[in-house]
Parts: structure tokens; sequence; C-alpha cells
């Protein structure tokens, strides 16, 4: 048997498992622009989730452009650029872009410039940093992951595992740990460890429906746990609900859940450094207007109170 047959073998199994272990790897793909469908899981024996409040402080602006994605160097932070194009130039009310080429930037802790490193990524959603490379990760055609080496040399472009060869999904996060790339995957609706050399995956937790949050994006790793970044489905910056679900990495156990208080950053990316959680605010938001976030553009960090 291979690796995929048992995979898609366990997709059953896991199935009768309950929510905690549902597998779910066959679903249509969503893109940024719209939400997941609803996927309501309880959590073992009906027991509630804990959850308290999230706060963010700004921490310093990007360089100009539309953050979506961080990642934690010893350096600093590298935050990756998404572009708008075509039709989502045209519904974002964006001019079209002079070059399509996505920039990933490594800033100081002060913001301080350091470093561009430029990718042929489309409307990056998703960014890790890890084993001497940026995982660049579209939301956009050609979508998959786009590995670059530090000199801007494309090492490697493919898509999210079990999908078409030609289009898994978009991706709203990533992060690498222990020599493994993690992914947020829209279209399998959950996150997915895979092996950066052989692509082969090799462990995926399903997305918690928070009640009223079915957005996702950014994720990032924490003393084996793991963050995700949701949201609800809004038309401006007043109506926007954000919050976190908090995983046991080994198992998919749901430990808490937060929710940001009243006039927080839109949170986009994650990453975790020293301790705290740290996120970007794109300045662009599926049915906002541009721009409404009054910390568009910003790095701020969360604070869980």
């Amino acid at each position: 048997m291979t690796k995929r047959e048992f995979l898609v073998a366990g997709v059953g199994a896991g199935l009768g498992l309950g929510a905690q272990r549902g597998l779910a790897l066959e679903q249509p793909s969503y893109r940024q622009q719209g939400s997941a469908a609803p996927r309501v899981e309880t959590p073992a024996a009906n027991r509630p989730v804990p959850s308290r409040m999230a706060k963010t402080t700004k921490l310093f602006k990007s360089p100009p452009g539309f953050p979506n994605g961080i990642a934690v160097a010893p350096e600093g932070l590298w935050i990756a650029e998404q572009k708008m194009s075509g039709a989502q130039a045209a519904a974002y009310h964006v001019a079209e872009p002079k070059s399509l080429a996505e920039d990933c930037w490594l800033v100081d802790w002060n913001g301080k410039l350091l470093k561009t490193v430029t990718t042929p990524s489309r409307n990056t959603s998703g960014l890790a940093y890890g084993g001497g490379y940026i995982w660049m990760c579209a939301n956009a055609a050609p979508e998959g992951i786009f590995q670059v080496d530090l000199n801007s040399r494309l090492v490697s472009h493919r898509q999210i595992p079990l999908g078409p060869a030609n289009d898994g999904g978009g991706c709203h996060g990533a992060f690498w740990h222990d020599g493994k790339l993690w992914i947020a995957s829209l279209r399998l609706r959950g996150i997915l460890r895979v092996d950066p050399t052989s692509w082969e995956p090799e462990f995926f937790i399903p997305f918690y429906q928070v009640p009223g949050r079915p957005r996702y994006h950014g994720i990032a790793w924490d003393n084996g746990t793991i963050w995700l970044i949701t949201g609800n489905d809004s038309h401006n910056y007043a109506e926007g609900r954000a919050g976190l679900v908090r995983y046991e990495a080994a198992t998919g156990k749901v430990l808490e859940t937060a929710e940001f208080a009243p006039g927080s950053s839109d949170p986009h990316g994650l990453a975790m450094h020293d301790g705290a959680l740290i996120s970007c605010d794109a300045g662009i938001h599926p049915n906002w207007p541009n721009s409404d976030s009054p910390t568009t553009g910003w790095i701020f960090k969360i604070d869980l109170v």
C-alpha cells in the first residue's frame, strides 16, 4: 500500500472516531474571497472549549504593500507581499501591478528593511521560513507552494498534496517546525504537515468550526501546540470578529479559543516570537472597503488575557 492509499484509507476510519480525529480530504477549493462551507465539530465528550480574549498592540509598519504572511528568522521577521491582479484587482478596485512578482521582506524588530527576496508567487496568503528557504503560499493561479532561496532563485513549485496535480487549492498560512512544513489548506479545510523533500503528506488536523467564525488564516507553532486565526463573514472592519483556535499538535485536540477585543488589528499572517504571537494587518479583506482597518499595513503583537 502506498502512503497516499494509506492516508486516504485512514479517512474513513478517522471519520468514525469523532470530530476531533475526523479527516475530510476531498473538499471543494475555497479561495480567499469566500469562506469554507459551515462545519460544526464538537470536542470529545461534549466538553466545553475554554475561551479567552485577545488584544493587539502595534509594533511597526510593514514595507509598502499588502503584508499577508509572516515568519520569524534569527535576524528579524520575514513579511510576504500580496498583490492583486486580473479579476482580483478588479474585484478589490486596485490598480493592476506593474510586475506580478511578489516580494518577501526581511526586517528587524524595529521594521528596518534588511533584505528583499523576489518570488513568482501569486496572491500570497501564507509564509514559512526554514531549511534556508522562503516558502511562499499562493492563493491564486497557479496556486501551490513556491520554495525560493535567499538569492531569489526558484527551487520548486508544488501543489498542496492530496488534490489535483495542477491545482491543490489555496493556502492561508504556513510554518516550519523541526524540518517539516505545515500548511493551512483551504481545499482540505485543515492543517496538513508535509515532508518538504519528498512532499509526502504526514499528518492532518481538521479545522475546528468556531460558531460564527467560518474563515481561517495564519497558523503558528507554540510549544507543542498550533494556533490558527479564525474570522467571521463580514462587510467592513466594524463587523469583523476575528479569533484564534489552539490545537494540540500531536493529536489535533482543540485546547482553547480566543476572541479579539473590539478595536483590535485585523489578523492575517501569524508567527510566534519570544513567547508572543505576532501578526500582520494586510489592509485588504474580502468584502471590506480597502484599508478599512485603522491598523492597515502594521505588524502587531497579540496578547491573550
